[in-house]
């Protein structure tokens, strides 16, 4: 019987979105479930199954999927392992890929969520056609997929590219999820923009504010953006801060690798040219000359969503 099915399943570090996709890159079907709920894996799996299930018996059964291909903090694509991902509950080594395959008994095939990402991207978003170039999710942390020479970089043991964990201010602020000090995630994701936020409000206490009206659990990216656009100083400044930041860091990426574009997408890309001109400003004023003016930096064309579920899918229609 012929497969015209796929599964698709991004795993953020707060939300899991998954959907089912034809052969076209047509989500059929979507929806999602918490990701932090479930002290362990199996309980997660077991309310994935409870909501995928019924999705895939309305487009005709299990028969018609070619598989389920997923994107994971952390995931190993050798192994299909998650291993020590700061941003979820379930520590260790898990071997998810193993546990979905005899749970749905669908061949299963993971990788990191943001390399997932860009394959979503180059599939079918600003990136197609691109041989070259950088993803970063800025969402609750900070992933990152690497495409070169139209390939993702994977590295020796299948974890390159993990440039939300590299340091850019050292000795700077503490990631709780790694222990490390000064990484990029601790500062440019949405979880560090509400860091930003108490740290200036702490430190400006004379200074009014509308975020002053939010009590510290109430602070989010998404707080700080619709003070932002009321004019508030403080949270304006919390994206010029954030956006000096992801610049700096983006101009070492580009040094580093060439590449033809960024493409930015994730929950805090909604903050939109808050957040763009900034960190457009600082990426081009600490590059050299001869990188200067020579690579795009966008957002994604895809919906939050969909470039993620997509990439992870394309794993298993490319097997």
């Amino acid at each position: 019987m012929s497969k015209k099915y796929a599964v698709g399943i991004d795993i953020g570090g707060t939300t899991t979105k998954f959907g089912i996709v034809n052969k076209a890159g047509e989500i059929l079907k979507q929806d999602r479930i918490p990701s932090n709920v479930h002290e362990n894996v199996e309980d997660f799996i077991d309310e994935l199954y409870s909501k995928l299930m019924p999705m895939i018996n309305e487009v005709g059964g299990i028969e018609h999927f070619i598989g389920i291909g997923m994107g994971a903090p952390n995931a190993n694509f050798y192994s299909g392992t998650i291993e020590f991902a700061p941003n979820l509950k379930w520590k260790g080594i898990i071997p998810i890929a193993d546990l979905m395959s005899k749970k749905f008994d669908l061949t299963t095939k993971l990788t990191n969520d943001a390399n997932a990402a860009a394959v979503g991207e180059m599939t079918y978003g600003c990136a197609k056609g691109m041989k070259h170039f950088i993803t970063i999710t800025l969402g609750t942390g900070v992933g990152s997929g690497i495409v070169v020479d139209g390939k993702i970089l994977l590295g020796h043991d299948g974890f390159a590219g993990e440039l939300g964990h590299t340091v850019i201010r050292h000795g700077g602020r503490l990631h709780k999820g790694t222990g490390i000090r000064g990484s990029l995630e601790a500062y440019a994701s949405a979880t560090g923009v509400r860091e930003t936020a108490i740290e200036f409000l702490t430190e400006n206490p004379e200074q009014e504010s509308l975020l002053r009206d939010y009590t510290i659990n109430d602070l989010t990216s998404e707080t700080v953006y619709n003070c932002a656009m009321q004019g508030d100083n403080i949270a304006n400044h919390i994206f010029e801060f954030t956006g000096q930041i992801l610049g700096e860091s983006l101009a070492n990426f580009i040094m580093f690798s060439s590449p033809e574009a960024i493409v930015l997408f994730g929950g805090l890309t909604k903050a939109g040219n808050l957040l763009m001109n900034p960190t457009r400003k600082s990426m081009e004023a600490n590059l050299l000359p001869i990188f200067q003016n020579k690579v795009k930096l966008i957002f994604s064309e895809l919906k939050e969503a969909d470039a993620a579920i997509l990439g992870a899918s394309a794993l298993v229609w490319n097997q």
